[in-house]
């Protein structure tokens, strides 16, 4: 079992650290609490007593990772905190190691379709670097303008265009990690094919900080496709739409996007700024084409998808800006949620098939608990994010919504599901892990966490309980 860390009184550790690092710790107490909170709400109340760190180099990281094995303090790993599951957050007496100043693409290869780069570069740049040497980049968060690679690497992160292009763990073949006490190790390859041992890059994605820290990245890339188009359907029945979901997965040519909204969510997005949606639609989809020399062709087809599913309503791109113009209202969902109040983001997963089931049913969790919960996500794998709206001020919603973040995970399990899809278990669901995986599993894994982190000190707390 991981043992529980002893902890260095943080302004010894402090003075420690200095000697050795200099100004990458941080000394500004305001600037330091700029670092104490992710993205999480209700967020977990700030320690009073951590140290920042942020590194400039991997041999920052190291020299982080001897000081902490040495004296069993807690280390957090984090990027650019956009972490919705309480994963990148500061822990009293801990060092909080922050790693977005290693960023940059150390080198992009057209020939072998890979790029290398550091934790710290943002998802948006790469997919730029990508495009400017005619290849791509898949996976696609809502956050993709600010989250960073090593943050995606350390929750699997999806996104909008999964139902094609997959997760992170789907673009990852090798990472260089660091690991507590400061020794380096390397996992996976760079060639096409390479099966020599057990995927252990395949165990550190999806790790969330809790066996070491990622200082490098190697992702493949591949040739870039069309400008995507975008159709948007209407729908007056969950059933109906789910029949669109079921339809377009099945086409031959599937799509690079296909989102889904209920009538909540449509309703707050344009609340919050005409996106063109209508209002009365109990749900609409919004789905893509990128396919190469075909764009048109598919995305005209898969409109015919929808009107035969029932949706009312089917509205077509014409070009790439009008596509932009209707995808700008799913991408401005979360936004627009956080605009009408506190907000909890879910991140259930069921069988496509059970999406209907899975929305009704949270429907009758917001009215019971008389919380506003408006839906979206990415029907395409099954993926939604509801998201719980509630006065934070006041402790009775406060109750209900946490009742009702409770109700949804159980409502995805009763339907096949997952509390996770992609982002994460985090410190915000670990108590939910060994209802979900069973007490044997649990241990299973907490003894593999060992083998990496024998002093418990990568981010205590997070996917297991403390």
């Amino acid at each position: 079992m991981v043992s529980t860390p002893h902890v260095v009184p943080g302004p010894d550790g402090a003075a420690v650290l200095r000697e050795r690092l200099g100004d990458r710790v941080v000394s500004d107490a305001d600037v330091a609490r700029s670092y104490a909170t992710d993205a999480t709400a209700p967020p977990r109340p700030a320690p009073d007593d951590f140290t920042v760190v942020r590194a400039r180099d991997e041999g920052d990281v190291v020299a982080v990772l001897e000081h902490a094995q040495a004296t069993g303090t807690p280390v957090v790993p984090q990027g650019a905190r956009t972490s919705r599951a309480a994963g990148a957050g500061a822990l009293d007496g801990a060092i909080v190691l922050n790693v977005e100043a290693l960023g940059g693409v150390r080198d992009l290869d057209p020939l072998e379709g890979l790029a290398v780069v550091g934790p710290g570069l943002v998802n948006a740049d790469l997919k730029a670097a990508a495009a400017a040497a005619g290849l791509f980049y898949g996976p696609d968060p809502a956050s993709w303008r600010t989250c960073t690679i090593g943050g995606n690497v350390a929750t699997n992160a999806g996104g909008l265009c999964c139902v094609k292009y997959g997760v992170t763990a789907d673009w990852v073949t090798a990472l260089r990690v660091v690991l507590p006490g400061g020794e380096v190790m390397r996992t996976g390859h760079r060639t096409a094919k390479g099966v020599a041992g057990y995927d252990l890059t395949g165990l550190l994605v999806g790790s969330e900080g809790t066996l070491g820290v990622v200082t490098e990245v190697v992702v493949r890339l591949r040739p870039a496709p069309d400008p995507a188009l975008t159709a948007l359907g209407v729908f007056d029945s969950l059933d109906a739409a789910v029949a669109g979901v079921a339809a377009l997965r099945a086409d031959r040519h599937r799509p690079c996007l296909l989102e889904l909204m209920d009538r909540t969510s449509v309703r707050a997005v344009q609340a919050f700024g005409d996106h063109g949606f209508p209002d009365d639609a109990e749900a609409v989809l919004l789905v893509q084409a990128d396919r190469p020399g075909h764009v048109a062709q598919d995305v005209a087809r898969y409109a015919e998808l929808l009107s035969a599913a029932g949706a009312t309503d089917v509205a077509v791109a014409d070009d790439e800006q009008e596509s932009q113009a209707l995808l700008e209202g799913r991408r401005v969902m979360s936004t627009a949620f956080e605009a009408m109040g506190g907000r909890i983001a879910e991140d259930v997963c069921v069988p496509v098939g059970r999406l209907a089931d899975l929305v009704r049913g949270i429907q009758a969790v917001a009215t019971d608990e008389q919380v506003l919960v408006p839906v979206g996500g990415h029907a395409g794998d099954g993926n939604l994010h509801p998201s719980i709206v509630y006065d934070p001020t006041d402790p009775d919603a406060v109750r209900r919504a946490m009742r009702a973040f409770d109700r949804i995970v159980r409502l995805a399990w009763s339907l096949g599901g997952t509390m996770t899809g992609e982002h994460g278990v985090g410190a915000l669901k670990a108590p939910w892990l060994e209802e979900e995986l069973g007490r044997a599993e649990v241990a299973r894994q907490r003894r593999l966490k060992a083998v990496f982190d024998p002093g418990g000190i990568m981010n205590p707390g997070v996917v297991f309980e403390a």
